[in-house]
């Protein structure tokens, strides 16, 4: 457009103007894709942490909201900070992805380290906990935090280091490690967190890593970025184990032989299902989408 009515012979200042109006209007049709993308992500996430947990503790409108605004947010920085063409089905799964493993360790740090919360209510505690006890230090929680966020960044950057010397390892090597490494991560903390109250579950141990390089192999075809493909290779994880475990049958471990307090929301919680049923039917018809648009390739950071 600006080219158009700087050949029609528009003044300079103008031709610029309407430039930086076009360009403006681009990235603000991004920035709002972005944060649907984000919010899907946060209501499959609020989905079905509420129908799980509210027949033991309640229906929190409060707490349903919060991974949406969470979602909505993580959607509109992971778009600032890649600037990624979300005209493209495989970009918007690219991004769901990313925006469901940020949200999710949003929520999951935020419950170990930093909320304080009677955990006598829980089976198996959700507070930072080392062989089942309650770590009751805010200083040590605290520097558990710290140190998880340094360790995340210390394997981003070796997880980059590796792409960046391709002669280290063969790339279909390096794609098995940097895709399954999220599943790893998530299967240790679920066995250091679960075990010492449940015991260790051989296949559950190896769930998550399967999964995740079965992600992988999906996620790969939107970007070569091996940070990119463990992250948002986790998400879905995260994202599909959840989902098995909401409609599995067997009660939430957390929750193992509480009551159900609020037995009545068991009535009117399967009207939530199509929120979360309808945006895996959205993630399967943009799979294919991207397989018959082909898949716009998103560089990393």
């Amino acid at each position: 457009m600006a080219i158009l009515n700087a050949r029609l012979g528009t003044p300079p200042g103008r031709t610029a103007y309407l430039a930086g109006m076009e360009l403006m209007d681009v990235g603000l049709a991004n920035l709002a894709l972005a944060a649907i993308t984000g919010l899907l992500a946060g209501a499959h996430a609020s989905t079905w942490g509420m129908y799980k947990d509210s027949p033991y503790e309640g229906f929190r409108l409060g707490k349903y909201v919060r991974s949406l605004v969470l979602g909505a947010g993580f959607g509109v920085l992971w778009e600032l900070a890649l600037r990624i063409d979300l005209g493209a089905a495989s970009a918007r799964l690219l991004l769901f992805g990313l925006v469901y493993v940020a949200e999710r360790a949003a929520v999951e740090v935020y419950k170990a380290c930093f909320r304080e919360e009677d955990q006598s209510k829980y089976t198996i505690p959700m507070q930072l906990a080392v062989g089942g006890r309650v770590v009751q230090s805010k200083a040590v929680r605290w520097m558990a935090a710290a140190g998880w966020a340094a360790t995340l960044l210390l394997v981003a950057w070796g997880v980059q280091g590796l792409q960046d010397r391709p002669d280290l390892l063969a790339p279909g090597i390096a794609l098995v490690l940097a895709g399954s490494l999220g599943g790893w991560v998530s299967a240790v903390g679920g066995a250091c967190k679960d075990a010492p109250i449940e015991g260790f579950e051989l296949l559950k141990f190896f769930r998550s890593p399967a999964l995740a390089l079965a992600w992988s192999f999906v996620v790969s075809a939107f970007t070569p970025s091996y940070v990119l493909i463990g992250l948002c290779s986790l998400g879905f994880t995260i994202a599909t184990i959840e989902t098995y475990k909401t409609f599995g049958g067997r009660p939430p471990g957390k929750w193992a032989g509480k009551p159900l307090l609020h037995a009545g929301v068991l009535a009117w919680r399967g009207r939530f299902a199509p929120i979360l049923f309808g945006i895996w039917a959205a993630l399967v018809g943009h799979i294919a989408w991207a397989w018959v648009q082909g898949a716009t390739l998103v560089a990393g950071m």
